[in-house]
């Protein structure tokens, strides 16, 4: 990659690991295809772990480059970049919703359905409740956005479950965060439009307030 296209020394970038967002990582230095991060003890990603960086590629958008983590020293990864950078419009990187039905399809199991908490053109975070779930499955997920339905096929990057024990034993609840494998332009362009009018709603409300 040229120098002219890498993100300066001390700058801030995003970063996207396991389908978490990480917003504020440090530049500590960048050359070639290399580039050194640093961030807090938490958010430090393992080894040979995948991730996306986002940086500023004005005026058009945003770089967003894929890479693997090489090395990692305390709060600080190296990272090697795979293939070429692309640049993105800001508006690909839309976020909200929250409350839509989604339902997870999976072969050979029943159709379970859950509540996004919130979600992307790229991912989705859900709730769903007594289910066997694994990070790494494979599933097609449909989601409801008024009127319209999206559907993805999908891969579970993070899941956690936790059951009720107090006061007495409940239901197995359990959150997914997932990254959509068909980059469908049409269905990313639903739900950014869905995210985009609901926020303005949102605004409106407030400012009416």
């Amino acid at each position: 990659m040229s120098a002219s296209m890498l993100p300066p020394d001390g700058s801030l970038i995003e970063m996207t690991s396991y389908g978490e967002t990480l917003p504020g990582v440090r530049v500590v230095h960048a050359s070639g295809a290399v580039i050194t991060l640093s961030l807090a003890l938490a958010q430090v990603p393992p080894a040979n772990s995948t991730v996306e960086l986002r940086w500023a590629a004005a005026p058009r958008g945003r770089y967003a480059q894929q890479g693997y983590v090489v090395a990692v020293d305390g709060n600080r990864v190296d990272v090697r970049f795979t293939g070429s950078p692309s640049v993105l419009q800001s508006r690909s990187y839309v976020r909200g919703g929250g409350g839509e039905q989604i339902v997870m399809v999976r072969p050979d199991r029943e159709p379970a359905e859950g509540v996004v908490h919130d979600m992307s053109e790229r991912a989705v975070r859900a709730h769903f409740t007594d289910i066997e779930l694994a990070s790494g499955e494979e599933m097609v997920l449909r989601i409801l956005l008024d009127e319209e339905e999206v559907a993805f096929p999908a891969t579970a990057l993070k899941v956690s479950s936790m059951r009720q024990q107090v006061p007495v034993r409940g239901p197995l609840s359990v959150e997914m965060v997932a990254i959509f494998d068909d980059q469908d332009e049409a269905q990313a362009t639903v739900i950014r439009r869905y995210i985009m009018r609901h926020q303005l709603l949102a605004r409106q409300r407030g400012s009416a307030v």
